[in-house]
């Protein structure tokens, strides 16, 4: 009986230090995090959820955990358990321009976090009011040139994607342009149809219905590639080549130290998710196109939209508001 219990004993020990993969995860419930309200994320992250909780047979919570842009969220994400139950949906907002732009911020996005694939990107657009004689990039840039410090162009805010869009435009195209910040896309956007501004930088999202019933007119699309909604649209790239705009990706990190072989399962369901025909087409719809790829994919987009985020930043002399 004695050698019995003695082997029981070393079953259990052994069990105990097997990979996490091989002890059946998950075989309790998954979190999966945002740092916003509902919004964006949930378009897609909330069906996702509902899809793995199917492929798992567990649980998975999809929470809302809004706060400091998302940093609250991302920072306790990042001291969760390494154990492949608690995922943090990420932004380009909370791991690359945070970067710069958030003074004191208390985790390092690529130390304190490892990605799992790279999700979607909002596809972004250059729109224009219809009163502005122009029906082109060129066209535009030919005004603007002969209206220097004339034509004001509005965006989500001091510091938001767009606003950085905007002055990489500048940048590449050696226009002189006055930035208008607003509070969200929707502000901005009601007082471009409104003729308050002539120009902004904003999602298809948020543009998709004002260019349908005339009141916008878009000139290109700023990812540097057509997006398949808009295949008559020019992408800016094709048409300024210096224009390249970084990745303004949502994605799916853990906290560091999770096992290769969790991450991996993570990223080969969320992928099948993401790409299953109908949701993928009903993304698109919405103005978002999927990324998917491996980890280090997400990674790489990380890092280079810090580098390049930064050098916008700082050849434009942005700081954070209040500084």
């Amino acid at each position: 009986m004695k050698i019995l219990r003695l082997v029981a004993a070393a079953c259990a020990l052994a069990a105990a230090t097997l990979p996490l993969s091989a002890q059946q995860w998950p075989d309790k419930p998954i979190r999966i995090v945002t740092g916003f309200p509902p919004g964006p994320l949930d378009v897609f992250g909330r069906p996702v959820a509902i899809k793995l909780q199917e492929v798992f047979g567990q649980t998975v919570i999809f929470e809302n955990r809004p706060g400091a842009n998302g940093a609250i969220a991302a920072e306790q994400v990042s001291k969760s358990a390494p154990d492949g139950y608690t995922l943090f949906i990420g932004t380009s907002g909370t791991h690359v321009t945070a970067v710069h732009l958030t003074p004191g911020l208390r985790y390092d996005p690529v130390k304190d976090f490892k990605p799992v694939i790279a999700a979607v990107e909002p596809v972004t657009v250059m729109v224009v009011n219809p009163k502005l004689p122009v029906n082109s990039v060129q066209e535009f840039i030919a005004y603007a040139k002969a209206n220097p410090g004339k034509i004001s162009y509005a965006s989500t805010g001091v510091g938001s994607v767009f606003h950085l869009v905007g002055e990489l435009f500048k940048q590449t195209t050696g226009v002189d342009m006055v930035h208008v910040p607003y509070r969200g896309g929707e502000a901005a956007m009601n007082d471009l149809v409104a003729g308050h501004v002539p120009v902004t930088f904003t999602s298809a999202t948020t543009a998709g219905g004002h260019i349908a019933s005339g009141g916008a007119r878009v000139l290109a699309v700023l990812e540097p590639e057509r997006f398949e909604r808009m295949p008559n649209v020019p992408s800016m790239t094709e048409i300024v080549p210096a224009f390249r705009k970084p990745s303004t990706w949502m994605g799916y990190f853990a906290p560091p130290g999770t096992p290769d072989a969790v991450v991996m399962q993570l990223n080969a369901e969320i992928g099948k998710a993401l790409n299953e025909p109908a949701f993928k087409a009903r993304l698109a719809e919405g103005g978002y196109a999927v990324l998917g790829g491996p980890p280090q994919k997400l990674h790489d987009l990380m890092v280079d939209g810090i580098e390049r985020f930064g050098k916008i930043i700082r050849d434009a002399g942005i700081k954070p508001e209040g500084k």
